[in-house]
């Protein structure tokens, strides 16, 4: 039964393919631009867009369609991408295991570099002014998913590897180098009608239209706006300073490097994320004004600033973030009339990896609609999350997987694959959860920004009570794990 309905599908894309170029090369001149007709034109190179192709191109059902790929960056530079065994990338991403899967169904989790892949088992949250804690440990646990909470990577070992699996399967034109300079709707002759397709022009030259327009393009997406979509949302008057630390030897707990660590502080949550060996990524989100001043201080003082922001207390970090130098010698003298459980926080830092402390504003953003004639959205274009759960990236993932499954709904039943109808099951079955995810993490956000107030010692009782419930914490870690969703 699936190989006939393979075998219609193919046929009946291909014919109306092969029809609409033979229409279009009777009723355009020679002299003017002929737009190439594509069933899918995905605007976006990154993580989104990659995987949105290769799953297309890597299921029997979906692989026969016309796919083309747009993107502005060099992609030959991204899948040639390398680093030193000692040097990270500073723009990390936690995978989950169910985003983890499905990139292996689709054959391209063995194209990335293992060795640059750092699963996970335990993760060490806390209120950074009462001290309440949450332990999240798959130890002692059976979860149906396995004993991974998340794996860390490299955002360009991601990339890289979807490229590489791209190349592999074959059958995407891709458009790199190029900028789109407008997106129109196409023209009407005799015999062809284009009026509702969306028509891509490039810097190139190249017109692509396409039955389904992808926008994968970032929370700036070109594509929402010609589909006149709008996104609403708050700037959070925050930015996220990352940078990629060293951390000491072995530590107390043996492989002590490979537990996450997360404190809730007034100005910001600071987290710090395993990779391999002995380095981490940091992602501290903060006040404008403190990121100005992490990024302008020396090595030395930028490493006593990472490790007082999980040891110290809010009064004296917000002392040492008045100082414009000397947070080096600051940290070691209040260190030694300030007691610190050293199980209970990360191994020290020891250092931090030259030229990746950086800064980006955050912000939540929520497009109104996913879709729209001839449109789909996905990932940033879509949606942008506050970092504080991690769960940016593999959103974007979860809304690769309903799309991939929207258009092989659409291709097996002979639907057109760009109309609105073919993609309401999309629109209502991420609009929904990515909203409560953005909800979540934004009231969490807010919630933890109060440094004093009757709200403090609540969430405190909340907290405690919450890493007391057993069986409520292995509910939620399977969630915030993705397990028991289904891939393919």
């Amino acid at each position: 039964m699936e190989a006939v309905l393979r075998n219609r599908a193919a046929f009946v894309c291909r014919s109306c393919t092969r029809r609409f170029q033979q229409q279009l090369k009777r009723n355009y001149s020679s002299a003017a631009p002929r737009p190439d007709i594509y069933d899918v034109v995905c605007v976006g190179g990154g993580p989104a867009g990659l995987s949105l192709l290769t799953a297309l191109r890597a299921n029997p059902l979906t692989a026969h369609l016309r796919i083309a790929l747009v993107e502005a960056q060099d992609l030959s530079k991204i899948k040639s991408w390398q680093l030193p065994p000692d040097k990270y990338s500073n723009r990390c991403s936690s995978l989950t295991p169910a985003s983890a899967l499905y990139l292996e169904k689709m054959g391209a989790w063995r194209h990335l570099n293992q060795d640059r892949v750092q699963p996970y088992q335990e993760m060490q949250v806390w209120d950074g002014v009462t001290g309440a804690r949450v332990e999240f440990d798959w130890a002692g646990t059976e979860p149906a998913g396995g004993t991974t909470i998340a794996y860390m990577t490299e955002n360009l070992n991601l990339t890289s590897g979807l490229l590489k699996r791209l190349d592999e399967l074959g059958g995407v034109s891709t458009f790199d180098n190029a900028r789109v300079e407008k997106i129109s709707y196409g023209e009407e002759t005799e015999e062809v009608d284009l009026r509702e397709w969306p028509v891509v022009h490039l810097s190139s030259g190249n017109q692509l239209a396409a039955r389904l327009l992808v926008g994968a393009d970032g929370a700036n997406s070109p594509v929402r706006s010609f589909a006149g979509i709008e996104a609403r949302g708050w700037d959070y008057d925050r930015h996220g300073v990352v940078a990629t630390v060293e951390l000491e030897g072995e530590g107390w707990g043996g492989d002590h490097t490979k537990i996450a660590y997360q404190r809730f502080l007034p100005t910001g949550t600071i987290a710090l994320l395993p990779m391999p060996g002995h380095y981490s990524t940091l992602v501290w989100s903060t006040t404008p004004k403190n990121a100005s001043l992490l990024k302008s201080l020396s090595a030395k003082d930028f490493t006593a600033m990472v490790n007082a922001a999980f040891r110290l207390g809010t009064t004296d970090l917000e002392y040492m973030h008045t100082q414009t130098s000397g947070q080096d010698e600051e940290y070691s003298w209040r260190m030694e009339h300030t007691p610190v459980d050293y199980r209970a926080v990360p191994q020290t830092i020891t250092g931090v990896q030259e030229g990746t402390v950086a800064s980006f504003p955050l912000k939540l953003r929520h497009a109104d609609t996913y879709t729209a004639e001839r449109v789909a959205l996905v990932g940033d274009a879509a949606h942008t999350i506050h970092p504080l759960a991690g769960q940016g990236l593999n959103q974007g993932q979860g809304d690769i997987q309903s799309l991939a499954k929207t258009i092989e709904y659409a291709v097996t039943h002979g639907q057109d694959i760009g109309v609105g109808m073919s993609l309401e099951s999309y629109n209502a079955e991420r609009y929904a959860a990515n909203h409560v995810m953005l909800g979540v993490c934004d009231k969490l956000h807010k919630l933890y920004s109060y440094g004093s107030g009757p709200l403090v010692p609540l969430r405190s009782l909340g907290l405690n009570a919450f890493n007391a419930l057993g069986p409520l914490k292995k509910f939620v870690m399977n969630q915030a794990a993705g397990n028991g969703i289904k891939v393919f």
